[in-house]
């Protein structure tokens, strides 16, 4: 008995040992499912002895749109900043005035949630998972009222850290009985606004129209007009009267499928920097972004608390962007020092995003000006970009002359010249020594080239292009390729064969991935003489000929095995001459081409 007592208490022990375990996961994560219909009002996740974070939050909140009417559906995007996710989320449009919660929302992936608040369901989403996430979209149908309306999200990291009342920028209503704008039916256009201090800010249409007399312009190529030209990278600066509110109007544009964006700096050199992005987001929307450039790194982008956007758009690969920033100032939102001015740099920058992030956009896509502008004072603003940086020229001429001469004479050489080089010159053939030779030449002009990049960088940049990872890749097997050669096998050794194919392979791999990077880097840096890639072709279709008549003639020596009569005259033309003729051939073509982009590369 005493025996069934204590085994049914054991029994009882364990069962409520088990009980109170699942109460506490259960309390330990209590909305991993997202149904947090109790936070409608506060937002606040009930995480105890946690409080919400007052640092600036690594997530920010967008529109497709930031004016709407009644009835209007607008894609609202939730998005992590470089390197950061969230676990959770809660979303939600409030009123701009009485902060009451508006609108119905719609969810558009498996990763989010509609939910009820005070008995409406549809006004607000959250998750449905802890999975970690980059960004969220949800679709919200706007209301008829008669406020404006922005959106709140709150972002949960972690069960400890999370963001409340993070907000997107105020969407504008519009208002038919008494319109402070006609907004046009042109596809592409995802935002206008209506807050407009001015009747100069309706059309939305950015051109040169009043550059130099009513704002400052700055273009690439210089006097562009991005109204009627695909191939202008533009901004306007206006001020705006501090008896309307103050500030400046920007105007961006450009041919890009990811961004384009101006910033003003104290200096020339990135860093410090106030940056405006007009970036596709990672629903395919354009936004406006505010960032702030610390260096090198990728720019911060911060909550947009002082912009007013008058107009986004991309149509026909142009990315355009109008809006008002009330406050320019090199301000370091961290550290709370700042240098307010109207006098900066400005810089102009285009080039590819992802999910919302800028990326690098490498020397071809920056510009800036050559001095320190007003922006209170309207004017034309000229580029110091007019020209490549001699650096890179000389980076880009010594892989040109490393790549389309020097190494591929060396290669040459050792393959088809074996036999009419076989002359010995201090105790080794001659194809050898002009092997040698050239190679050498060509790992040290390599060596240089890459090394002259550092230098022009200032080190490893935030993101490196697909020019830049290749051109490591070829820096590094160019620099062991002549090490392993120092430790090849005699050829008499048994062992020979595994040394010849591997240091083929590995030349043939350099010279593919070189002469791939050649026709990346000829066209970042083509923008003056467009027709060098073209060149570049010529000479790839000039070379693969070569190396077909090269080919075909050592085969014609191997099978003629070359007759002779009996005085030693050849009973026909040797083919073993007929190579130095092929080479003197493919050499003159081969400077030809060299020299025409070496040229081109000087006057960049």
């Amino acid at each position: 008995m005493l025996y069934l007592y204590t085994k049914a208490s054991k029994m009882r022990c364990t069962v409520f040992g088990l009980l109170v375990f699942c109460l506490l996961i259960n309390s330990a994560q209590p909305f991993g499912n997202g149904k947090i219909s109790l936070a409608c009002d506060t937002m606040t996740p009930v995480h105890k002895t946690f409080t919400t974070q007052v640092s600036m939050a690594p997530y920010r909140v967008s529109a497709s749109s930031y004016t709407f009417s009644p009835g209007d559906e607008i894609t609202v995007t939730l998005l992590a900043n470089s390197n950061t996710t969230f676990e959770g989320f809660f979303l939600q449009a409030r009123s701009v005035s009485g902060n009451n919660m508006v609108g119905n929302f719609r969810v558009l992936n498996s990763n989010s949630q509609i939910l009820e608040c005070g008995g409406v369901m549809g006004l607000a989403v959250s998750h449905v998972n802890t999975t970690k996430k980059y960004n969220i979209t949800a679709l919200w149908t706007a209301p008829d009222l008669s406020d404006d309306v922005h959106f709140r999200a709150t972002f949960v990291r972690n069960f400890r850290t999370f963001w409340v009342g993070v907000e997107s920028p105020v969407l504008s209503l519009i208002n038919h009985s008494n319109p402070r704008m006609t907004v046009p039916n042109v596809p592409g256009v995802y935002a206008l606004s209506t807050s407009l201090p001015s009747k100069k800010f309706e059309s939305e249409v950015i051109s040169r129209t009043s550059c130099g007399t009513d704002k400052v312009c700055f273009s690439v190529p210089t006097d562009c007009d991005p109204s009627t030209s695909t191939n202008c990278v533009f901004m306007s600066s206006s001020p705006i009267s501090p008896a309307s509110g103050g500030g400046y109007h920007l105007e961006i544009s450009g041919s890009s499928t990811g961004y384009v964006s101006i910033g003003f700096s104290d200096d020339m050199q990135m860093g410090n920097d106030d940056i405006y992005n007009c970036v596709m987001n990672a629903a395919g929307v354009i936004e406006v972004q505010h960032a702030y450039s610390e260096g090198k790194s990728r720019p911060r982008v911060l909550t947009p608390s002082n912009l007013e956007v008058i107009m986004m758009s991309y149509r026909n690969g142009i990315i355009q962007c109008s809006f008002i920033s009330r406050n320019i100032s090199i301000q370091n939102p961290f550290q709370k020092s700042s240098s307010i001015s109207s006098l900066y740099y400005i810089f102009l920058a285009q080039g590819t995003s992802n999910n919302g992030q800028i990326q690098y956009h490498g020397p071809s896509g920056r510009f800036f000006s050559s001095s320190k502008i007003d922006l209170l004072e309207a004017s034309n603003v000229t580029s110091t970009s007019s020209g490549l940086d001699p650096l890179i020229k000389a980076h880009g001429s010594l892989m040109l002359i490393a790549w389309m001469t020097t190494g591929s004479l060396g290669m040459i050489l050792a393959r088809y010249f074996k036999v009419t080089g076989k002359q010995l010159v201090l105790g080794k053939a001659i194809w050898f020594q002009a092997h040698i030779l050239l190679m050498v030449l060509t790992v040290c002009a390599t060596i240089a080239a890459f090394v002259l990049a550092f230098v022009k960088e200032k080190g490893w940049s935030y993101n490196l292009s697909t020019h830049a990872i290749i051109g490591c890749i070829v820096m590094s097997l160019a620099f062991f390729q002549p090490f392993i050669a120092l430790f090849r096998p005699t050829p008499q050794s048994s062992r020979r064969f595994i040394f010849n194919w591997f240091h083929f392979i590995n030349a043939l791999v350099i010279k593919v991935l070189a002469v791939a990077n050649l026709f990346l880097g000829l066209q970042v840096i083509s923008r003056t003489y467009t027709w060098m890639p073209e060149v570049m072709g010529g000479f790839f279709a000039w070379e693969v000929l070569a190396f077909i008549s090269l080919e075909i003639n050592a085969e014609m020596v191997e099978k003629e095995k070359i007759s002779y009569d009996v005085d030693g005259d050849p009973k026909s033309k040797s083919p073993a001459k007929t190579d130095v003729l092929l080479l003197f051939i493919y050499l003159c073509g081969n400077l030809a081409f060299l020299i025409t982009l070496l040229v081109a590369i000087g006057k960049s």
